[in-house]
């Protein structure tokens, strides 16, 4: 009897070791995702500054920020 606990205890980490190494996973996967756009954003941002720079000069006084 003291076997099967020890036993069940085992089966219930190792299951859980298990589910929480896929929600690790995940997690990866989701961060590398957002870290993606994120240097997508900054180089739309980036582009759209330099599209705006020279029209912020021929305006007399510039566009306000």
């Amino acid at each position: 009897m003291k076997n099967l606990i020890y036993l069940g205890a085992l089966v219930l980490a190792l299951g859980l070791i298990g589910y929480l190494y896929q929600q690790l996973n995940a997690t990866e996967k989701a961060l590398q995702a957002s870290e993606q756009r994120f240097a997508d954003c900054q180089k739309v941002t980036f582009q759209l500054q330099n599209q705006l720079a020279p029209l912020q000069k021929k305006q007399p006084g510039g566009i306000p920020q």
